[in-house]
């Protein structure tokens, strides 16, 4: 077993990781501060600290951009979503607004320069690749633009900084450095957010399917409680039809014929009624071999000999737990012996055992095992090797979801190789408490 990914079933894998999409109402938000934050802090250099600014050139510049919001404002509704091009069109006019209003006032020596970081970081979390690329490449730009020519650092009056080449040209270094590695940071984040809730997404979607199927039972007791009155009113009917039609021998052969029909169904509804309560104790507990021989089932014959096994029940450990009957824990032992399969030379093995405290299940093969790189990995989702496969390709969310849905219910899961020729080994532990089920009282 090489590979961290199979096709979970049913259909979720087309899921795909999306993109977050930006609202207008945090775009104008987030613009709202940076003019609040601009203007404060001009009139504080201005007025208060006494250095000399452009102070009507750097108003305009952020008055434009309060001129912007309040037309998107009364233009647009405000829960509307900006698509891709309009929300890199906001963020690129947010960097050269940006950029305008520090080349006013010092350039690349101005200390809030680290400030055009901030639409990157957006640009680079809420947009696609290509434009929250654009908006970093804008933003390079502009700091090159700086670095050739901005005005002079606002100071005390009667001195002047004069700052050497070489140390500019560190600080448009630091600031590019800065820039892009708070980008790349953002977008491993945000990928990894996407990513995680796209596959939580369908862990869910399985277990709900799993859930639906295992609630099958009580359905059919309510179905034969719901059906048995209407049912005893057409065997009362069929019987006083029987009783007013003796004389006529075809309408009395199948007066019989409703009665004998309707006293079948009703005993068909008493006896799922009367079993109801013995089928949902047998269905709710199973032993530890016959819930690895369920989960194994569907594999059987598919290639690769598969072997299910439990230690011996007479060990000081006492006998095989009965366990409750959870779909998650059949369906992610399920997804863990089909990746065996898939991948084994010949054999798969599925051995069950315990101690007093923990139920613990092995599933190895003989195939190539997992490779140092997705061991690494192994467990995120959207991990996979298969991509190109026919039949085989997937989104990398079988180990995923398998994982989640062990760890659910209290167990724990470790992957390894058999040994260093190969042979991938899967190992699941859960403390009997948490999937042990209670004796029953007679």
């Amino acid at each position: 077993m090489t590979d961290a990914d199979w096709d979970p079933y049913g259909s979720d894998a087309h899921l795909t990781p999306v993109f977050g999409r930006l609202r207008l109402r945090t775009l104008v938000m987030l613009r709202w501060l940076a003019v609040a934050g601009q203007t404060m802090t001009v009139l504080l250099v201005h007025y208060v600290v006494g250095f000399e600014l452009p102070i009507g050139v750097c108003f305009g510049v952020i008055m434009a951009s309060a001129w912007i919001n309040t037309w998107l404002t009364l233009s647009v509704p405000a829960q509307q979503f900006a698509k891709d091009w309009e929300a890199f069109a906001q963020l690129s006019y947010d960097v050269i607004q940006l950029c305008v209003l520090l080349i006013l006032t010092g350039g690349l020596q101005n200390p809030f320069v680290v400030m055009l970081s901030a639409p990157v970081t957006i640009a680079v979390a809420a947009l696609p690749q290509r434009w929250a690329l654009g908006v970093a490449l804008i933003a390079m730009a502009g700091t090159g633009v700086m670095w050739m020519w901005s005005l002079p650092l606002p100071w005390i009056d009667g001195e002047a900084i004069d700052l050497p080449g070489m140390y500019v040209l560190g600080l448009w270094c630091a600031i590019f450095v800065a820039v892009a590695f708070t980008a790349v940071y953002s977008w491993r984040v945000s990928q990894e957010g996407r990513r995680m809730a796209t596959a939580l997404a369908a862990t869910q979607s399985v277990l709900s399917r799993e859930q639906r199927l295992s609630a099958l039972g009580a359905l059919a007791a309510a179905a034969a409680h719901e059906l048995g009155t209407p049912l005893a009113t057409i065997q009362l009917t069929a019987k006083e039809m029987l009783r007013e039609v003796e004389d006529n021998e075809l309408l009395r052969e199948d007066a019989e014929l409703m009665v004998t029909q309707a006293r079948r169904c009703r005993d068909i509804l008493k006896r799922l009624s009367q079993e109801q309560g013995v089928s949902d104790e047998r269905h709710d507990r199973v032993e530890l071999l016959a819930a690895l021989e369920e989960a194994s089932a569907p594999l059987r014959g598919l290639g690769p000999m598969l072997d299910v096994s439990v230690c011996d029940a007479g060990s000081i450990a006492g006998p095989a737990p009965m366990l409750q009957r959870m779909p998650e824990m059949l369906y992610a032992i399920g997804n863990f012996v089909e990746n065996a399969v898939d991948f084994a030379a010949t054999r798969v093995t599925v051995e069950g055992g315990w101690d007093a405290e923990s139920l613990r299940i092995t599933i190895s093969d003989d195939g190539p095992g997992f490779t140092t790189e997705i061991l690494a990995k192994i467990g995120e989702p959207y991990i996979t090797t298969r991509s190109g496969t026919p039949g085989q390709g997937g989104l990398g969310l079988g180990v995923f979801i398998a994982k989640t849905m062990i760890e659910k219910t209290g167990g724990r899961v470790a992957f390894d190789n058999v040994s260093p020729q190969g042979g991938a080994e899967v190992r699941i532990v859960w403390p009997r408490n948490r999937v042990e089920a209670a004796a029953i009282l007679r």
